[in-house]
């Protein structure tokens, strides 16, 4: 045992003879490597908490399954192994709502520490954790939740804790951005970019939680809510996937020196009184090729977060995989064992604020708007006419000829989404628009 050890032993609240012990919740692909990283690393763990971290046992489906660990650390009976008097920090890697809402809770309400990655559970029900946490003075953990290995989540909380954040984005979704990212490159169609996803596992067999923006929305609703100390879910975040972006959006793009990424957004706009709202969103969007998040390709994650006095800052790495956010989750492992050594305590659920949050309608952003139409005179004063009818600003047109019509790429300023929609509805009524194709928001502008 390290002299610090020792010290933290005599004046500390566990003491050097007590392991602190640690039960894992499921062993699919982040809890193998979990369990490994406790297990290989248990010196190097013991000597940066001040004492042994003892893995306890794990809770799996199959116990015929040859996992490579002794056979006596393997249970099925989730609530006994949480109930143990030996086990101080639980580490959920299960997935999914339900049962790990009611283990979590209950681990909590008994002291228990708990380390989570269940990002879907915290976008529902982190202030029911979050309370359970505070009646029992336990810790709760979720790094991994959000973006893998890629520290952010503890930034928010304690880097940027006497700063005053406005505004968070980022690629948070390694799926899409590999899909996006392929066309790009490739000219090739959405559906045979998702099939080479499937096939070489970046896709799951069923793959809406990834590509309609939902695994996104969840992330989004946490960062929020960390951000802006205010309580965001998922219900709270306006969504929408990449399953309808074309090889010729892409295109378009291009051609104006953007790229379309799947963004998560959160942040601070003001009301027509100029009160704080916040605002939360998921949704493809082109950013111009000089954005920082331009040029994050792949599977990876990246999240830019833009404080008042900090400025901008960049979290870039693997935002998935077994190990990355293993890496993520044994760093809350760390923290929650060291305060359980020394006496010390995580910082809470912060809901101060209590922003509203702002509607999607209500929310002003630029827009790309690509329209097929007649190729005949009069046709681009039409169009004009109807966004200006409707309070949207133009910035800039570009017309392209084809055998059967022309198309028009409308770029505007900053305008309100509903004022966008009213507009889009009036466009599709004209004769001379034979079909609005697809409508973008732009992000990432100085305008």
């Amino acid at each position: 045992m390290t002299e610090v050890a020792n010290n933290a032993a005599k004046n500390g609240v566990w003491g050097s003879d007590h392991p602190i012990g640690i039960a894992v919740l499921g062993m699919g692909t982040v809890g193998t490597e979990v369990v490994r990283i406790i297990r290989d690393h248990a010196d190097d763990l013991c000597n940066r908490v001040g004492a042994p971290v003892v893995l306890r046992g794990v809770t799996v489906r199959d116990l015929n399954k040859d996992r490579g660990i002794p056979a006596d650390l393997l249970t099925t009976d989730a609530e006994a192994l949480i109930a143990r008097d030996d086990v101080d920090i639980v580490v959920e890697v299960m997935g999914g709502i339900d049962p790990a809402r009611k283990l979590i809770k209950t681990a909590l309400e008994n002291g228990k520490s708990v380390v989570t990655a269940n990002k879907a559970l915290l976008a529902e029900y982190t202030g029911e954790l979050a309370a359970a946490a505070e009646g029992s003075r336990a810790d709760l953990y979720f790094e991994a939740a959000v973006a893998g290995a890629i520290p952010v989540i503890r930034p928010l909380i304690q880097s940027l804790s006497g700063d005053r954040v406005n505004r968070v984005v980022g690629i948070v979704n390694g799926t899409t951005n590999f899909i996006l990212s392929a066309m790009a490159e490739t000219g090739a169609d959405y559906d045979d970019v998702l099939a080479e996803a499937t096939r070489l596992g970046y896709a799951e067999a069923d793959p809406t939680a990834d590509v309609e923006g939902f695994d996104a929305a969840a992330k989004a609703a946490i960062l929020a809510s960390v951000a802006f100390h205010t309580r965001v879910t998922a219900a709270d975040v306006y969504r929408e996937g990449i399953s309808k972006i074309t090889s010729e959006d892409l295109e378009t793009a291009a051609a104006v020196g953007c790229t379309v990424k799947l963004l998560a957004m959160a942040e601070r706009v003001s009301d027509e009184n100029g009160k704080d709202q916040v605002s939360v969103r998921v949704y493809p969007a082109l950013i111009p090729r000089k954005h920082p998040l331009a040029s994050v390709n792949g599977a990876f994650n990246a999240v830019v977060v833009e404080a008042e006095n900090a400025g901008r800052l960049m979290f870039y790495g693997q935002g998935a995989g077994g190990a990355p956010t293993a890496s993520a989750v044994m760093g809350d492992v760390v923290m929650a064992a060291r305060n359980k050594f020394f006496g010390g305590r995580a910082p809470g659920e912060s809901v101060y604020a209590e922003l509203p949050i702002a509607s999607i309608g209500d929310t002003p952003t630029r827009y790309h708007v690509n329209l097929q139409v007649a190729d005949r005179t009069g046709v681009l004063e039409a169009v004009a006419g109807e966004f200006a009818k409707h309070g949207v600003s133009i910035s800039t047109v570009r017309q392209e000829g084809h055998d059967e019509g022309a198309r028009l790429v409308v770029v505007t300023h900053h305008a309100q989404e509903s004022a966008l929609a009213d507009t889009v509805a009036a466009l599709a009524e004209l004769d001379s628009v034979t079909s609005v194709t697809s409508v973008l928001r732009l992000e990432g502008t100085e305008e």
